[in-house]
């Protein structure tokens, strides 16, 4: 997978969920990130991917199964990131993901460990209050 057929199924899958098409749109996800070109990406770009997903307005109450597989799929390339940099923020969409998935402990304790390091440089950022209301909902 190069970085231009990584943008372009990105875009197949946004212009799918903007039309409404959900379960295509996940299904989408869920071939992108089970696929092992994708852990080639760069990470700034495996992140972006993996944002849009995890980041997606879509209510909890609403998962349908195939978002739950995409959200499972996804679990592999950011436990890669959180093992090879360690950035607050992947913590951040791991945590999400195991949220998603009903593996609270494991959000909890991903949510605390990314927390700890983003104190540690920057106490007063927007992430340490974000991890910090994802804490208190677990």
């Amino acid at each position: 997978m190069t970085k231009d057929e990584l943008v372009a199924s990105i875009k197949a899958v946004v212009s799918q969920a903007r039309a409404g098409k959900l379960d295509e749109a996940y299904a989408g996800y869920r071939a992108i990130f089970s696929n092992p070109a994708f852990l080639e990406q760069r990470p700034e770009d495996q992140r972006q991917a993996l944002k849009l997903m995890v980041h997606a307005k879509v209510p909890i109450r609403e998962t349908t199964p195939v978002m739950v597989e995409a959200h499972r799929a996804a679990l592999m390339p950011l436990t890669e990131l959180v093992s090879r940099y360690g950035e607050p923020v992947d913590h951040e969409l791991l945590g999400m993901c195991h949220v998603l998935l009903g593996n609270h402990d494991s959000a909890s304790m991903i949510y605390r460990a990314g927390l700890a390091i983003e104190r540690e440089r920057n106490p007063g950022s927007d992430l340490c209050g974000e991890l910090m209301k994802k804490i208190s909902l677990i």
